[in-house]
């Protein structure tokens, strides 16, 4: 008679891909930014987070397709600067920083492992987003640029929406200026890539 655990490890050599695993690393480097682009009735507005420079690793499976990744950022909201000191108050307020201070973007896979010998390329992948206490998952388009062989930019845009995170948009004079919903979000991560 096999035993659970046997049954188990059968199982999980079957969902092995064949070959040795090969874990990357790569580690987040100076100069990474979270850029938010957003509009009202009125006019446009940018807020952005500025050289992000938390040394956060984020492993990368190789081995996968596709490509597994695990780790994440966190970006402390208070950080936000909207390049006006009302609109900046109003956004922090929003997002309610006081209570949920950090922002958080997961890394889970991305759909093919960067070429090193092209200097960019295009690709997509998978995170999850939290923010203001709700987590959910998106797809992203990602850029990415090699600048050598140990160091790349990853590029990563998504439209996202107050309301995906259960946010009521802005509004400010009784209602006369309303920031809609929608909100174009672009995070830059600078990495170095250790094997």
């Amino acid at each position: 008679m096999v035993k659970p655990l046997a049954y188990l490890l059968i199982l999980l050599s079957a969902f092995t891909p064949p070959g040795k695993t090969v874990i990357t690393r790569w580690v987040i480097i100076n100069g990474c930014s979270l850029k938010v682009d957003g509009s009202t009735n009125v006019n446009n507005f940018s807020c952005a987070i500025s050289n992000y420079s938390k040394p956060d690793t984020i492993l990368v499976n190789r081995n996968v397709n596709p490509v597994l990744l695990s780790g994440n950022i966190q970006l402390d909201v208070q950080n936000f600067d909207c390049h006006n000191g009302i609109m900046t108050a109003d956004l922090r307020k929003t997002l309610k920083a006081k209570e949920y201070p950090k922002l958080v973007i997961r890394f889970l896979n991305i759909t093919r492992y960067p070429d090193a010998n092209a200097r960019q390329s295009i690709t997509k992948g998978a995170v999850f987003i939290e923010l203001a206490g709700v987590s959910k998952r998106f797809d992203v388009d990602y850029k990415v640029v090699s600048a050598d062989n140990n160091y790349i930019n990853l590029v990563g845009s998504r439209v996202v929406n107050f309301s995906d995170f259960n946010i009521s948009p802005p509004r400010k004079l009784g209602g006369m200026i309303r920031t809609r919903n929608e909100l174009s979000v672009e995070f830059n991560l600078r990495i170095k890539v250790l094997n």
